[in-house]
């Protein structure tokens, strides 16, 4: 009971991941914890990192131009309203990864250490990679107790294909029990099934570095616009951004500084997932002298402070 009791009552991913699993983190509560000096600076510069994610690319460049335009697509433009399909791409990506970065910062400054949970995603070739590196605990969940329970694909094709877009609508109603979000698992399931089939028919590879680098422009665009019914409140707003992604008449309503900010962010973002898909953050840090260390650390707290709008938008988890 106490070791159960000590599982599931670990704050620092007691809310929103990562998915710890018990033999995983169990083991580590059998002896007394230490925490070094370099492994308490490094937990303090993830969580350092995941705030800056989350307060300032998330909340303060990116989450106004995405809140604007999903609250009346019909006012916005084409181009705006695609601005705001890129913007949601960066947004859940620095509230998620930046609620997991501050997890898994917290624990390693108590000297527990807990799993990556995403790594590069929009840096991914192809739908099956990018579930390899998005939200890792819960994908890697969702295949070990769902999908290989079903036979995975083992079974036959139509089977495989039938278990792929069931797991993805259980995902999708695990985040919550709305049409959108089984929506988001269909069409997630479909894409997964159609590439199976495709590297299973055609034995797919890519060997060219330009191709690999049109396959993940490629994918990243098509994750982008299967974040539409997850962001959207409902069939009726889904249905008006689609319409506002296509409209040829408009006029453009976001001002040059917003459209700056979100190309800004998104561009960088993309660069370096796609740039830094096969580093880790700590090897990269690792590599720099303790003076630019400390500067990063500085210069994430100092950003936090001055730019941070003070507003208290929860993490998007918080709400699943």
């Amino acid at each position: 009971m106490l070791d159960f009791s000590l599982f599931v009552t670990f704050f620092p991913q007691l809310v929103a991941g990562p998915i710890v699993r018990a033999p995983q983190f169990l083991p580590q509560c059998k002896t007394p914890r230490q925490t070094a000096a370099d492994h308490f600076v490094w937990g303090l510069t993830l969580f350092l990192f995941g705030v800056f994610a989350k307060a300032i690319l998330a909340d303060v460049g990116l989450a106004p131009v995405v809140d604007r335009v999903y609250a009346d697509p019909a006012a916005f433009a084409a181009a705006d309203a695609w601005l705001a399909v890129l913007a949601f791409s960066g947004q859940i990506f620095f509230d998620f990864a930046g609620y997991s970065l501050c997890a898994i910062g917290a624990a390693m400054t108590l000297g527990f250490s807990l799993p990556d949970n995403f790594h590069c995603p929009y840096g991914a070739l192809g739908f099956s990679d990018f579930w390899r590196r998005w939200h890792i605990s819960l994908s890697s969940w969702l295949r070990d107790y769902l999908y290989f329970s079903l036979g995975g694909n083992r079974v036959r094709p139509l089977r495989t294909v039938f278990n792929l877009v069931l797991v993805m609508v259980l995902g999708g109603l695990w985040h919550g029990a709305a049409w959108t979000f089984a929506l988001w698992g269909i069409i997630h399931g479909a894409l997964l099934a159609m590439e199976h089939g495709v590297k299973h028919a055609a034995g797919f590879r890519l060997e060219s570095s330009a191709a690999k680098l049109a396959l993940m422009l490629a994918t990243f665009l098509l994750v982008s616009l299967t974040w539409m019914p997850f962001r959207a409140q409902g069939f009726e707003n889904l249905a008006a951004m689609a319409a506002a992604l296509v409209r040829s008449d408009g006029v453009a309503v976001l001002d040059q500084s917003s459209r700056i900010a979100v190309a800004g962010i998104v561009s960088a973002m993309l660069v370096w997932h796609i740039l830094a898909r096969e580093i880790r953050l700590e090897q990269l840090f690792e590599r720099f002298s303790p003076m630019v260390r400390g500067s990063v650390i500085a210069g994430l707290t100092i950003s936090v402070v001055l730019f941070s709008n003070g507003d208290s938008r929860a993490f998007i988890y918080f709400q699943f």
